[in-house]
């Protein structure tokens, strides 16, 4: 049985301008590329769940964590996650006057961590950065062609962030040539104190996969008070460099202990908790979507056949058709 189910403000304080969140929060569906194009049945669910919002998300691809071409916009790839394919999903998207994030990701063969990426020498470095630069700047040219309100320049890419930051300040430089909307880059929870160029940008990025709780069904109270170390360093961050924060992805698994490590992705994980996945879903939003810094957030993950994915044997992180997606419909639908 199937459980069924912007615009930036400011103000004066003490003679400086503060630069504040949207008015009304980015309440966001990270839409996953498929196979096809996509059409009314597929975004209508967007539209249902109360999104306006919605990260479109084309991929390039690294044999490997040192090798330095990434693949991309290739007739070898799903459509979705090509550059025509990215057009087809705004289009579509557009039509139920939903906003869009273009984000495009990497994927390392065998799913390393992105985080991880790493040359080992001057040439390959440079490699890398003349082969990001390709892909980033065809995404950036999707975005300004179709008025992507949002483009994220990276996701989760520590490492080369780290050893290459003057590379990331000319990149973002370069972007803005082309691109004229709101930028921001998808850092993972553990990393974004340390990014360097946030005051480049429109909006602090945070994949936001903090620990919680150590429960196996965490409560909502549990959650909260497992947010509020993390919540004061994500205030203090946004306060440094007057920007907002925005969630580019959140989320949890329907699984036992789905607050202790969120990030984990592993199939080896095979217990069903659709209560846990609610609660702490439930208390990331109690604490975040009413903090006028805090621009909102993109739910992970959203798929385009909301008729044949997740329900009550998956345990995986898409919401469809489980209890949290009402959690989220209540939410959404409020703000």
């Amino acid at each position: 049985m199937r459980i069924i189910l912007v615009f930036c403000v400011s103000f004066l304080l003490n003679g400086c301008a503060m630069s504040k969140a949207p008015s009304e929060k980015i309440n966001g569906v990270s839409f996953v590329a498929a196979r096809e194009a996509i059409e009314d049945r597929h975004t209508n669910p967007v539209v249902n769940v109360g999104a306006n919002y919605a990260a479109i998300m084309p991929f390039g691809f690294l044999k490997n964590l040192d090798h330095p071409e990434i693949i991309h916009n290739t007739d070898r790839q799903w459509f979705g996650e090509t550059r025509s394919g990215g057009k087809q999903y705004i289009e579509e998207l557009r039509k139920k006057n939903i906003k869009i994030m273009v984000k495009p990701q990497i994927w390392v063969w065998n799913g390393e961590f992105t985080g991880l990426i790493t040359m080992t020498n001057e040439e390959n470095w440079k490699d890398l950065e003349n082969s990001y630069t390709s892909f980033i700047m065809e995404y950036a040219e999707l975005a300004q062609e179709t008025k992507a309100e949002i483009l994220c320049i990276g996701t989760e890419l520590e490492n080369f962030v780290k050893a290459r930051p003057d590379y990331w300040h000319d990149l973002i430089t370069k972007i803005k040539t082309i691109y004229k909307g709101k930028l921001t880059y998808a850092a993972n929870w553990d990393e974004f104190k340390r990014t360097p160029f946030w005051g480049a940008l429109d909006f602090i990025g945070v994949d936001a996969y903090f620990p919680v709780s150590n429960n196996q069904t965490p409560s909502v109270a549990d959650c909260k008070a497992g947010w509020q170390a993390h919540k004061t360093v994500i205030k203090s961050v946004s306060e440094k460099y007057d920007r907002p924060v925005l969630f580019t992805e959140y989320g949890y698994r329907s699984v036992d202990f789905t607050g202790k490590e969120p990030w984990v992705s592993s199939r080896s994980m095979t217990s069903l908790n659709f209560d846990g996945q609610s609660n702490a879903t439930q208390a990331l939003f109690e604490e975040f979507w009413n903090e006028d810094w805090f621009a909102g957030g993109f739910i992970w993950k959203w798929f385009h056949a909301h008729d044949k994915v997740g329900g009550d044997k998956d345990n995986q992180f898409t919401p469809q058709n489980k209890p949290v997606e009402f959690v989220i419909q209540s939410f959404y639908k409020s703000k």
